[in-house]
């Protein structure tokens, strides 16, 4: 079996919703076309993404292009469900990447296609919409090279683009104009065929160049381009060639080990949970029990993703995707089997938002606390956050249209009338130096009945938190060393200003316990109290996101718009004046982008254009913002040995 796991990504609006719609009625699977105004396409099947037009949530359909399986994964486009994306990108064998030809290259393109390059993922380009007023095709494909780093190679050519007229020409690989930049392209990579370009052309046959051409694409040195328009169907022909023999496909083993991957969970009428699995080897029958890291599950009914609709059956084989039942424990991320690709590791900045949700109904209380839950098991970045003490309630976000479509799924979903404060920028804590903290087993001040030793130490900026035992692991039950490193990483959201500590490598140093008196719980308890000592020894610097912009304005704007700048903190590290625009990059506070767009079109005569992009944490200036803490304080002592007798 012949499979490929194919993402379509794009910035919102360049059409990728219309282009898997086209691509879907090309492969014969759907009779009749659906279109996203009129809210009736394959994959966009959520009452919201209807209304709005955008799309919210993965959707997953398969067909077939020759003999080869395509496992189709729709994303959203919008930045404010990046984390939807994140989560699709550890599946994908190959991308497409549509852009518009209006548009051209978005914040949205650099962030995906840095991505892509990061991991690995072979992709390819589809221009879409070269039969818009405005189309730009030969200006996209210089700003692709230009403004992305990558290596295009234009496949088709678009005539009369921008008018009704517009149509696309396929180019043979044999012929010129393509033969020569195709043999250029690859000569960079490939030093016999540029030999044989430049001595004997004749001996590059069609056969020869789509052979190197789909070698390059695989390990990301080239990028074909492909023009068309997925409203007519013009391009969408050469496209789907392209996807059938020039992107990697792999061949998984159903013979061998169960191995997979659950990356999408949804909830049925009846509440139970639905867990989109990619299976990348072996095979899944009914009523068979699945390794989980929460513990085993039981498959209850499998409905398969096949030929364009979604259908009951008895198994699931490597290289299909299914939504699975009967896995309660289940969470977004579990690795099935023995399957542990992507390692978990984050693609995609976290929210930099977060707000504070009300229940307009007081009686709806508990039943916002619960609706929250279920669905932050859909979107576990919303990092649902509750102050016990105050009992209030907190999501993250990436911005104030997912505000919105969590208000809209609460009231639509879950019958919730809920209320929302205005957003504020969530800040982190970064170690500033190596500390250390120690309780001894039957030493006073410590109650528990273990010794817990810990170091902190700072790790290299998006590096993420980690854990190492530096104590030998045979003296002591491997259940109480879990315990610290899962208490460990639970401690780590609170540092001492109450904001999440992040770049922290944490080493266990001294570990004991007091046979057969001991359990988990001592060490559960003990560690928090340790880890506060060593971060209170190392100290923390209080940082807060800082956005990458670009940012055109008309040449005589500039003064205006470089004063604006300046005022809100921002820093200009690469400007450029050509044609009467001027383009400027640089770096500026998360919290002061919204206001800087605000005024952006009063200095602009409304022409200005201000794209941002997550970019780093950066130290904050003035004095340090405290966040109210949830639960007892490890980093006062007294108080939390008080409040753990008292919860006991």
């Amino acid at each position: 079996m012949r499979t490929l796991n194919l993402g379509i990504l794009a910035h919102v609006d360049a059409g990728k919703t219309s282009l898997t719609e086209r691509l879907l009625f090309h492969a014969g699977v759907i009779d009749k076309l659906g279109s996203v105004d009129s809210g009736d396409t394959q994959t966009d099947n959520l009452e919201l993404e209807r209304q709005r037009g955008i799309t919210i949530r993965a959707a997953v359909v398969s067909f077939k292009i020759g003999d080869r399986t395509v496992n189709l994964i729709d994303t959203p486009g919008h930045p404010d469900f990046i984390a939807e994306v994140e989560r699709v990108l550890g599946l994908l064998d190959a991308a497409v990447v549509v852009v518009s030809a209006v548009e051209g290259v978005q914040a949205q393109t650099r962030v995906l296609v840095r991505a892509l390059r990061r991991l690995g993922v072979p992709f390819i380009f589809f221009v879409n919409k070269v039969d818009r007023l405005g189309a730009r095709h030969q200006e996209v494909l210089e700003a692709l090279a230009a403004q992305l780093s990558v290596r295009p190679v234009a496949m088709s050519s678009a005539v009369n683009a921008g008018t009704k007229l517009a149509w696309v020409e396929a180019l043979a690989i044999g012929r010129e104009p393509l033969f020569s930049a195709l043999c250029e392209a690859l000569g960079e990579n490939d030093e016999a065929l540029l030999d044989d370009y430049v001595l004997a052309p004749d001996r590059l046959t069609e056969e020869r160049l789509g052979t190197s051409l789909a070698d390059q694409v695989a390990r990301g040195l080239i990028h074909p381009v492909f023009a068309g328009a997925a409203m007519t169907g013009a391009g969408i022909s050469a496209l789907a060639s392209a996807i059938g023999t020039i992107l990697p496909e792999r061949r998984p083993d159903p013979d061998g080990p169960v191995a997979g991957k659950i990356f999408k969970i949804e909830r049925g009428w009846g509440g139970e949970k639905l867990c989109y699995l990619s299976l990348t080897s072996g095979t899944i029958w009914l009523r068979q029990y699945l390794d989980l890291p929460k513990g085993p599950g039981r498959v209850t009914a499998i409905q398969l993703f096949e030929d364009g609709r979604i259908h009951g059956a008895e198994s699931l084989r490597a290289g299909q995707i299914a939504r699975v039942s009967g896995l309660a424990g289940a969470r977004i991320g579990d690795a099935v089997g023995g399957d542990r690709f992507s390692g978990g590791q984050a693609h995609f900045a976290p929210p930099t938002l977060e707000t504070r949700v009300l229940a307009r109904r007081p009686s709806d209380k508990a039943a916002l606390w619960l609706a929250l839950n279920q669905m932050a098991e859909q979107d576990p970045l919303i990092n649902l956050r509750r102050n016990e003490d105050t009992d209030e309630v907190f999501v993250s976000l990436y911005g104030e249209v997912q505000k919105e479509v969590v208000q809209s799924t609460l009231l639509a979903d879950y019958g919730i009338e809920a209320s929302f404060e205005e957003s504020t920028v969530i800040l982190v804590e970064r170690p500033v130096g190596i500390g250390t903290g120690l309780q001894v087993l039957f030493k006073e001040p410590n109650p528990f009945l273990a010794t817990v030793g810990l170091r902190v130490e700072p790790r290299p900026p998006g590096a993420g938190n980690s854990f190492a035992l530096e104590v030998d692991v045979g003296q002591m039950p491997a259940a109480f060393y879990r315990a610290v490193e899962e208490t460990v990483f639970e401690t780590l959201k609170q540092g001492m200003s109450g904001w999440q500590v992040v770049d922290c490598h944490v080493a266990m140093t001294a570990a004991r316990h007091s046979s057969p008196a001991s359990t988990a719980a001592d060490f559960r308890q003990l560690t928090p109290w340790v880890l506060a000592t060593a971060l209170s020894n190392a100290q923390t610097v209080l940082c807060e996101p800082v956005d990458r912009f670009h940012l055109e304005t008309p040449a005589e704007s500039l003064s205006g718009v470089l004063t604006l700048l300046a005022k809100s903190a921002a820093m200009a590290t690469d400007s450029v004046i050509a044609d009467g625009v001027a383009r400027l990059e640089g770096t500026i506070a998360s919290q002061m982008v919204r206001s800087v767009r605000q005024q952006l079109p009063g200095l602009t005569g409304g022409t200005g254009v201000m794209e941002t992009a997550f970019d780093d944490y950066a130290p904050t200036a003035g004095p340090p913002r405290l966040r109210r803490r949830s639960g007892p304080d490890p980093f006062n002592p007294v108080e939390y040995l008080l409040r753990l007798r008292g919860n006991v």
